[in-house]
């Protein structure tokens, strides 16, 4: 492998993962994923930006052969599948120093046992000069992590932003496209950023003060349209939900198909845009998903021994985690003799700050009295969403 050139003295060492399913053993990756590091040389020194998942590391290692001397591995964020192989790194270039912030020092101590002598702690604002290139660093905590920061490079207008305006998208092209970066940014964005939209927020305002010409993340294609990235992510934080709702569901026996075969047909027909899932095919990235932009969830789930279907509490629990913008949520389903679904999914939901409408739990299979009952949450659904934007 060699670097990529992608303006004079920084490159990319990109590690597509084209193969990796799952990440964290949770989150599907229906499009790869890749593990993205860059190399900034200036005139007197040399910054590896990041390193990559352990289990690539031989790839990185074949594109610095050709580099004698490294003198810092700048690391942005401890989680493994970006520092993973600072360790190997610090064997195969002993005198190079990892530049973080202190939370970030102290994390990669106790998760990488890396000596604390090998070092150089910056803090918000600091700057490091290469030679003719200068590094901002930029912290951004809660980008997931609590210790994640972003690194600007004066002089090319570059900004590092690790998993910032990443995308889990294992791809040959160097450079985004909107038509094909937009999906596999929603789905990264809505299953790990989303929850720390507030946090988000901030750190956008404070980029709209940097001249900025490129994004590079450290997952998927790096972007040259900054505005088109950051106008996205600001829709996603801090706009409105869209007039869409999202039903997701699983059925045991069909009544509770039936309920929501009912609900989906009657709010499309009243003009709501609606995403039906069934759980029992889950993918976390779709509900993920449909979550960023739905101003109602409704969750249908049959009744199993008093309580709701266990997927229809994973699609619960995923929500709560998650903490959307939706205003409104319901649940519908059915029950053989009794039980307490209704008041187990609301229990798991107490971050969705949301207005919860009429549920619809029916004995057996629906009569025509449970149906209308059905029209009439769809009819106050559509009346909710009056003067939504689009879904």
């Amino acid at each position: 492998m060699k670097p990529v050139k992608i303006t004079e003295g920084v490159y990319s060492l990109r590690v597509n993962h084209f193969n990796r399913h799952l990440f964290d053993s949770l989150i599907p990756l229906p499009e790869g994923t890749s593990y993205n590091a860059y190399l900034v040389k200036g005139s007197q020194k040399t910054a590896l930006m990041d390193s990559v998942d352990p289990e690539k590391a031989e790839v990185l290692f074949d594109y610095l052969r050709g580099e004698e001397k490294i003198d810092y591995i700048v690391s942005h964020h401890a989680e493994q599948d970006h520092s993973g192989s600072i360790p190997l790194v610090l064997a195969r270039y002993p005198g190079a120093k990892v530049v973080t912030n202190p939370k970030c020092k102290d994390f990669l101590i106790s998760h990488l046992r890396i000596p604390a002598d090998k070092f150089i702690e910056v803090k918000d604002g600091e700057t490091l000069p290469l030679g003719g290139k200068t590094l901002e660093f930029l912290c951004m905590p809660w980008v997931h992590w609590p210790e994640t920061m972003s690194t600007y490079l004066r002089e090319d207008k570059f900004l590092f932003t690790c998993d910032f305006f990443g995308s889990h998208l294992a791809t040959g092209e160097l450079f985004s496209e909107e038509r094909t970066v937009y999906e596999p940014m929603k789905r990264y964005y809505a299953e790990i950023m989303m929850p720390f939209r507030s946090s988000i927020k901030t750190h956008l305002e404070r980029l709209a003060g940097y001249d900025i010409s490129f994004i590079a993340p450290s997952h998927g294609p790096v972007h040259k349209d900054p505005k088109f990235v950051m106008d996205i992510y600001r829709d996603w934080v801090e706009g409105e939900p869209r007039n869409k709702a999202l039903v997701a569901y699983i059925s045991m026996h069909g009544s509770t198909y039936l309920l929501v075969n009912r609900l989906v047909s009657r709010l499309e027909e009243a003009g709501v845009c609606v995403e039906k899932l069934n759980l029992d095919h889950f993918d976390e990235g779709r509900v993920a998903m449909a979550l960023v932009d739905a101003a109602t969830v409704v969750i249908g789930t049959p009744t199993v021994l008093t309580g709701p279907h266990p997927k229809a509490v994973y699609a619960a629990y995923l929500a709560n985690l998650l903490r959307p913008r939706t205003k409104f949520v319901s649940v519908i389903g059915s029950f053989g003799w009794g039980g307490r679904a209704v008041e187990t999914i609301a229990g798991l939901i107490p971050n969705l700050k949301a207005e919860v409408l009429k549920p619809v739990m029916v004995k057996g299979q629906p009569t025509e009295a449970d149906l209308k009952e059905i029209d009439a949450l769809a009819e106050l659904i559509a009346e909710k969403h009056s003067g939504l934007r689009p879904g």
